[in-house]
């Protein structure tokens, strides 16, 4: 049987030099693990350098252009609206399905800006360095409602295919794809599978069935900015108040 080289990144990123360096940190072969910064043997190294070089050369490539800054912000910042009108296409493509909601926790939003300008692969591991999983879940108008009100106590997410006012920490005037919101109608929410398994306290999502393809919401992003690009087209985001604060 043949041996099976699989090999963990990790971004060591240094301040003062541009294209950003990306180097292999550890491997893992036939069970064992060899950390590259304890293992000082010049064949390790060696081994180690062209997953180095192949990653800094992935990494470090052009897939798109910003037309302007994307900013974190608040619920309705252009960085947010960005990854999630990117999930809200995405997962109607993964799954095949009528989607009508995306949502996006303002945590797992893990960088305050993207310059306009080129955007590289590394700089989309940035925005989104963790393995999260783009999942769908079927749910009453009734569960959104908590689902909303949760994250309205908590200022709000960024948020596509719906709309909704705040005011006393709860949701109100709450639109799906502009149609007031049933709760006895069925809907389909995209989400990222720490969210719907109770990350950020939504322990209301955790008894809904999630559909998982294993889907990354990363790769949803970086595919997102490819077909911009295959288009001709820079990439954009909303900056429409698609959550309002009353209070």
């Amino acid at each position: 049987m043949k041996k099976i080289i699989s090999i963990a990144i990790s971004a060591l990123l240094f301040a003062a030099c541009s294209p950003k360096v990306y180097v292999a940190d550890q491997l893992t072969y036939s069970g064992y693990r060899i950390k590259q910064d304890a293992a000082k043997d010049a064949a390790v190294t060696s081994m180690l350098q062209p997953y180095s070089d192949s990653v800094n050369s992935t990494m470090n490539g052009v897939i798109g252009t910003a037309a302007s800054s994307l900013e974190k912000g608040n619920a309705n910042g252009s960085l947010g609206n960005f990854m999630v009108d990117a999930m809200l296409e995405a997962a109607a493509k993964q799954y095949k399905r009528n989607v009508d909601a995306a949502f996006v926790n303002t945590g797992g939003i893990r960088l305050t800006q993207i310059n306009a300008g080129p955007i590289t692969t590394g700089k989309i591991f940035e925005l989104m360095p963790f393995d999260n999983l783009l999942i769908i879940q079927e749910m009453k108008g009734s569960q959104l409602q908590v689902f909303l009100d949760h994250i309205s106590a908590r200022g709000g997410w960024p948020v596509a295919g719906i709309t909704f006012s705040i005011k006393n920490k709860k949701a109100i005037n709450v639109l799906v794809k502009e149609r007031a919101l049933d709760l006895g109608a069925t809907y389909i929410i995209a989400n990222s599978d720490y969210v719907a398994n109770g990350g950020d306290d939504c322990v209301m999502l955790k008894e809904i069935p999630q559909i998982n393809n294993g889907a990354l919401i990363r790769d949803a992003l970086i595919s997102y900015v490819k077909q911009q690009t295959a288009l001709g087209k820079k990439v954009e985001a909303s900056t429409a108040e698609r959550v309002k604060t009353l209070d």
